[in-house]
């Protein structure tokens, strides 16, 4: 367990202040997430707040074997230091059962024998299964009911509106831009959005840090924070960092080794993308008064209406 000296040692400090990092075990740590992972743990150091660090592994055909150790490794390596023992999903089934009943018993949910094979029949141009579009099939009973069933959310006709602490209001209609969205997939393994929710919660988060790429779930968290009677943490959505031209980070290319030479150098260039604005002395200076400096000078107004973050080198 690696536990946190930081906490407690600014003078600005708030230990009622809890974030996390949560990255999926899909193979090795690639900057993009090591850039995640810089902006979400000094927002909670630099005021003196926890950080904890989740594995999110429910989606076993994704996970590779040895993944989650390799992404520790190379935290560790790169000087981060969490509060309280590491929590993987996979270990917390129990919990999205009890939220899954409790959305069953006040008539939020139904079961649905869509499949994706269909739902992409009805709408080619979606290039993603998270971009279907469903348009409410099994909305009074499975269609097919003796296929395997998935459990939707059963979402109302509402807008959902927050206000990001860097990308400022965003508002979506959940019903009109996307509708009922699944919380338990067909072969019985519970979606991100209902885990992510009930863990959070469960964790006491106070303000979620993460990647611009998931500030359009967010209103379906908080339909899903309001059906479950559950606080809403506020939101800080970071860029995205993107290859040089704009493209999507090739992560075959762009991953962190646990073992790298030089994690102060890489550190140095997350936070020149983060705008941080490091004196180039430090480039070269250790971990350790690389994260003090780090801690001390945090600024994520410098990233205020900021959504991609493009490298500067090829």
């Amino acid at each position: 367990m690696n536990v946190s000296t930081a906490t407690g040692t600014i003078a600005t400090a708030d230990p009622v202040y809890r974030g996390r990092f949560a990255p999926s075990p899909t193979g090795p740590l690639h900057l993009g997430s090591l850039l995640t992972a810089t902006g979400s743990y000094l927002q909670a150091r630099a005021v003196g707040g926890v950080w904890l660090l989740r594995i999110e592994d429910l989606d076993v055909p994704r996970a590779i074997p040895g993944a989650a150790e390799d992404i520790v490794r190379t935290l560790e390596r790169f000087g981060f230091e969490w509060d309280g023992p590491i929590v993987r999903q996979s270990e917390r089934i129990v919990l999205y059962e009890a939220a899954l009943a409790q959305l069953r018993a006040v008539g939020k949910v139904f079961a649905c024998s869509c499949s994706r094979k269909e739902l992409a029949a009805l709408q080619p141009a979606a290039a993603l299964e998270e971009d279907f579009f469903y348009p409410g099939t099994c909305r009074k009973g499975p269609r097919h009911p003796n296929q395997a069933l998935a459990m939707r959310f059963r979402v109302p006709d509402d807008t959902i509106a927050f206000d990001d602490q860097l990308q400022g209001r965003f508002a979506q209609n959940v019903a009109n831009s996307l509708g009922d969205f699944v919380i338990q997939r067909r072969d019985g393994l519970f979606a991100y959005q209902l885990a992510v929710v009930v863990d959070d919660d469960a964790q006491g988060v106070t303000e979620v840090v993460r990647g611009c790429d998931l500030l359009s779930n967010t209103p379906r968290q908080i339909l899903l924070q309001r059906a479950l009677q559950l606080a809403s943490p506020r939101y800080m959505h970071l860029p995205l960092l993107t290859e040089a031209d704009g493209r999507k980070l090739a992560k075959s290319r762009r991953t962190v080794a646990a073992g790298t030479t030089d994690p102060s150098g890489t550190l140095w260039r997350v936070l020149h993308w983060l705008r941080q604005d490091p004196p180039a002395e430090l480039a070269s200076a250790g971990i350790r008064d690389l994260w003090q400096w780090a801690r001390q000078t945090w600024n994520p107004a410098s990233l205020r209406n900021v959504r991609e973050i493009r490298l500067d080198t090829p």
